[in-house]
């Protein structure tokens, strides 16, 4: 058929070279033509004939020489960051946060919008506001923004549309929401799960990276996890796979009803709220007060530090709760990598890991290795920026089209 390509015809295969040129500019920064030939294999007039072909289609540009070197200094080449632009907006009952990025991964806008009401009409306007800000802050317009990426707690039911394991977000159960935002955003807009979110930031940037099957288990303001099965997210038939706050557990009252009480019997056992009435039942002293979480992350805080006493056992029993949901999890997935994450997590840190690790050594008959995530930063944010900026590369570097 006329137009059409096949493996092996040189017009994918300069396809195929103009990408890994491409993603090794991404991942190492300006490059000359010697060492992207010798990375990719091509000879040198290849190498030439390829960087032209990209600087023509505006996907790199030359910027500045090899110095410090024998012999003449070399031209290096970059991706151009100005290629293509992605936005990534995590959502809160508190606000939105909204960031914007060039396609090299730089974060080159940022903006918050609080979120008050229940109104899905409210919503809308919220995150185009958010949007909007980030775009501004990035000295662009919306229309140049390529793709955005919404992630929220919960998950859209792909049959219904509707937010779904997420009652406590404010004004985000219109059945008309995601048609109403559609229509109010120019540009491609996916939505993904904010643990989900986490889970890809690791992957591509933290603690998972070069792991194609593993569970990020994630406790700030709730309990949740992200399954990735053979590289890919597993997000279940309805959206709800990692909803784990809910899962039952030994310790802990069965919860009936568990999505109109938002709550479940692990995430009773070892959510932020267990911990200022564990302090109690163990006599830990100067519980402080404040909102459930920061007080939690307060005392396991504390508790990493102590070498003993009753704030080490604080952090003994947080452990064990942690263990005791991991184990049920582990029983059916068998990871090869479990990943602790959320603002609990870091508190405790690699006291925490530890005795984490060593309960479940006890309580699963798989023994998966346990790591503290490392993107600390605005996870749940970077994770919607690193999602859009895949697509979007896809899009944007197929020099075969």
């Amino acid at each position: 058929m006329a137009g059409s390509t096949t493996p092996g015809t040189p017009r994918v295969l300069r396809a195929m070279n103009d990408r890994a040129a491409l993603d090794l500019l991404l991942e190492h920064g300006p490059l000359s033509r010697t060492r992207i030939g010798k990375l990719t294999g091509l000879s040198k007039p290849t190498a030439s004939q390829l960087l032209a072909r990209l600087e023509a289609a505006g996907l790199v540009v030359a910027t500045g020489t090899t110095a410090g070197r024998p012999g003449p200094n070399a031209q290096l080449y970059a991706v151009n960051a100005h290629a293509a632009h992605v936005a990534g907006l995590d959502v809160t009952p508190e606000r939105i946060r909204a960031a914007v990025a060039d396609v090299a991964g730089a974060v080159v806008g940022e903006f918050e919008v609080a979120t008050p009401g229940r109104r899905a009409e409210s919503v809308v306007r919220q995150v185009t506001d958010a949007l909007d800000g980030a775009v501004k802050a990035a000295g662009l317009a919306r229309a140049d923004v390529h793709r955005v990426v919404i992630g929220t707690p919960g998950a859209f039911d792909p049959g219904t549309g509707r937010l779904r394991y997420a009652s406590h977000l404010p004004g985000w159960h219109s059945p008309t929401l995601l048609d109403e935002l559609a229509a109010a955003l120019p540009m491609p807009v996916e939505y993904e799960n904010d643990v989900n979110l986490v889970a890809i930031a690791e992957q591509r940037l933290g603690a998972a990276r070069g792991h194609d099957d593993f569970v990020l288990l994630w406790n700030q303001g709730g309990l949740g996890a992200a399954l990735v099965i053979g590289g890919r997210l597993h997000r279940g038939f309805t959206g709800g796979a990692g909803e784990v706050g809910f899962l039952p557990v030994p310790g802990a009252p069965l919860v009936r009803h568990v999505t109109k009480a938002n709550s479940g019997g692990f995430q009773e056992l070892a959510g932020g709220q267990a911990v200022p009435r564990l302090a109690r039942e163990l006599g830990v002293a100067d519980v402080p007060g404040g909102p459930a979480n920061e007080v939690a992350a307060v005392l396991i805080a504390r508790g990493a530090a102590a070498a003993d006493g009753p704030d080490r056992r604080l952090l003994e029993a947080f452990a064990t709760g942690l263990a005791t949901g991991l184990a049920s999890m582990v029983a059916v997935l068998d990871p090869q990598l479990v990943v602790l994450s959320g603002a609990l997590i870091s508190a405790g840190g690699e006291p925490l890991r530890e005795l984490v690790q060593a309960e479940l050594s006890e309580l699963a008959a798989s023994r998966p290795r346990l790591v503290v995530g490392e993107v600390t930063q605005l996870p749940v944010l970077r994770g919607a920026l690193e999602s859009a900026l895949a697509t979007t590369r896809d899009e944007v570097f197929d020099t075969a089209r």
